[in-house]
């Protein structure tokens, strides 16, 4: 494959490309953090991540951080890139995509999506949630050692099992794992996966009754709001809003939780809480008011509850609820009866 295969850069804050993709990776590298480098590679020789797939998904990318101590040489171009099924550590297993004569520049995580010089031919390696798959960057000429820039790996110590090394015996190259060798830190060698966005659905539910069918200008009138959440998943972020109608004055109210559920306890006038609904929970709120003096007409009273956060409400219609009271004089109009003379 041509050695001019171009190489995307970014920013060693960055993270993918879209909502789905997810950064795989051992290091612990944070945003500007130089990490340290490695020199001491000979031509042939390799250092690999071992990471493992977060979902059933795609790896669209490869990321090394390459740096040298003044992060600004010329660019380089090395062998290659392998991407390997996992095997026995520190072996890997089949090769799954090579991206040849990669392209680095100084001072950066580089990032390659494609395998061709013409960005046509995209990196697609298919994988399994929680499986093991191997990036490995091959050396083509032996690093600068102290001057000239290299692979880094981070400073806080080195996972078992996560790193490895292709080293050059006599003409012979074998696979180590690199702490056996003295590395005492994780190699800046990432995957993006991109994994497929799963819908997470939450029937969240409100009930909305009051302690009277008809109400009485002046007397004391109660409301109960439930909001239960079906599932299948929890709805921890979930905005419960009842703003009573003019002429009822809520003097107070009280929430009780079931299931994990929880809300606040207590409070007065409006309810605008946010709660958190398990699959299977609920919370009730028990509104303790009364029908101001001089109301007539219709009462109209409405409850609803909004689901937020990535969670989503499959059936939005029983989101609210509303209750139409009417005065207990409409009562008394339509019972009373004319005498027969």
């Amino acid at each position: 494959m041509n050695r001019k295969a171009i190489a995307l850069v970014t920013a060693l804050a960055c993270t993918g490309a879209g909502a789905a993709e997810v950064t795989v990776k051992n290091d612990s590298l944070g945003d500007f953090d130089p990490g340290a480098i490695v020199w001491g590679f000979a031509p042939g020789e390799a250092a690999a991540s071992w990471l493992t797939s977060p979902c059933n998904g795609n790896l669209r990318a490869v990321q090394v951080f390459w740096r040298s101590p003044n992060a600004n040489s010329a660019v380089e171009i090395h062998d290659s890139i392998t991407v390997f099924r996992g095997g026995t550590f520190p072996n890997p297993g089949a090769e799954a995509a090579v991206i040849g004569g990669p392209v680095l520049n100084d001072g950066v995580i580089n990032q390659w999506r494609f395998l061709d010089e013409n960005n046509t031919i995209p990196l697609n390696v298919p994988l399994s949630n929680g499986e093991v798959f191997v990036i490995s960057f091959k050396f083509f000429t032996e690093p600068l050692a102290g001057s000239g820039p290299s692979v880094v790996r981070d400073a806080d110590g080195i996972q078992s099992n996560r790193n490895a090394l292709l080293a050059d015996f006599g003409g012979t190259f074998v696979w180590f794992n690199s702490a056996t060798l003295g590395l005492t830190g994780d190699w800046v060698i990432r995957g993006v996966v991109d994994c497929p966005v799963v819908v997470q659905n939450a029937d969240v539910a409100v009930n909305l009754s009051a302690s009277l069918p008809l109400y009485s200008p002046g007397a004391p009138l109660d409301y109960t709001v439930t909001v239960s959440n079906a599932g299948p998943v929890a709805a921890a972020n979930t905005s419960i809003v009842d703003i009573f109608p003019a002429g009822y004055t809520a003097t107070s109210w009280t929430c009780s939780a079931s299931g994990g559920a929880s809300c606040t306890s207590g409070g007065s006038g409006n309810i605008t809480q946010n709660v958190s609904l398990p699959s299977g929970s609920q919370v009730i709120y028990q509104v303790s008011g009364t029908v101001d003096a001089g109301t007539t007409g219709s009462l109209s009273n409405a409850a609803t509850a909004v689901v937020g956060g990535s969670v989503t409400d499959p059936s939005p219609s029983n989101n609210t609820m509303s209750l139409l009271l009417l005065p207990e004089s409409d009562r008394l109009f339509k019972d009373t009866f004319e005498p027969v003379n």
